[in-house]
């Protein structure tokens, strides 16, 4: 199957659904189907790029209807229901103090050094990012028990998580949980600018990561206005050379004691 431009892929997905779909779900469709092979770091930041544009650019004539944040379908079906201002006002434009995170990474998938490479990705077929400079809160845990929150401002958290796996708490944690303030491009590079933010973004962003990390039984959504995307954890690469050569050293060690 001839790969789709981006914009005729969001279309094709939205038309086989027939219905609203999060910018996550249609990237994830894109995938799925085929549409498009290469999709980059951030394929579902990369949708609401597009579909953003189209409504700016031409108007009435998009084919395009935002439902909600981060939530869209075609205007053939489904009834209008926003406004012009909500069309126009970009996911980007609406985004949260965090703006990427990872939830429950397995320690024993980190090779641990001073810098530490975290690696994740937005989905399947994603390219894959190093998250290790990435700067904002983190959570240890003890299987599911949170047993220590930091934050990391000066030195980023693949140093921060690093210390810890030399320091008292060594011995107590084997997962933990991130929050990143700085944003992921579509070449999965992280962008080191820092934002000033206002009093009620501050306010959300502690919501959020209070939300996401306690799952508290009665809170039925997210924090307000949390619009960071999900990275899913990927092993570093390192770990499985270095398990392959250990199993080659032995083997040799058998032949040669033997």
């Amino acid at each position: 199957m001839k790969e789709k431009p981006w914009k005729q892929a969001i279309i094709q997905v939205l038309k086989d659904s027939g219905s609203v779909m999060s910018r996550t779900e249609i990237a994830e469709e894109i995938v799925s189907k085929g549409y498009r092979k290469e999709v980059g770091a951030t394929p579902a930041n990369t949708v609401v790029s597009y579909i953003s544009t189209s409504l700016k650019n031409e108007g009435e004539r998009s084919p395009f209807v935002r439902v909600g944040k981060g939530e869209y379908a075609l205007k053939e079906t489904i009834a209008e229901t926003t406004t012009t201002e909500e069309k126009e006002q970009t996911d980007a434009e609406k985004q949260g103090a965090i703006n990427a995170f990872g939830m429950f990474w397995d320690r024993s998938l980190v090779l641990w050094k001073s810098n530490p490479s975290l690696l994740g990705q937005q989905q399947l077929g994603a390219m894959p990012v190093d998250m290790g400079e990435q700067v904002g809160i983190y959570l240890l845990y003890d299987g599911r028990e949170i047993v220590y929150v930091g934050r990391s401002v000066e030195r980023p958290i693949g140093q921060r998580l690093f210390e810890h796996t030399q320091d008292r708490l060594r011995g107590r944690w084997n997962r933990f949980s991130w929050f990143g303030l700085y944003e992921v491009s579509d070449k999965g590079k992280i962008s080191n600018n820092k934002r000033n933010f206002s009093q009620n973004a501050f306010i959300q962003m502690l919501e959020a990561v209070l939300i996401e990390s306690l799952e508290p039984p009665q809170n039925r959504k997210r924090g307000d206005e949390f619009s960071g995307i999900e990275f899913i954890q990927i092993e570093d690469p390192e770990i499985e050379k270095k398990r392959k050569l250990a199993i080659l050293n032995q083997m040799q060690s058998n032949l040669l004691g033997g």
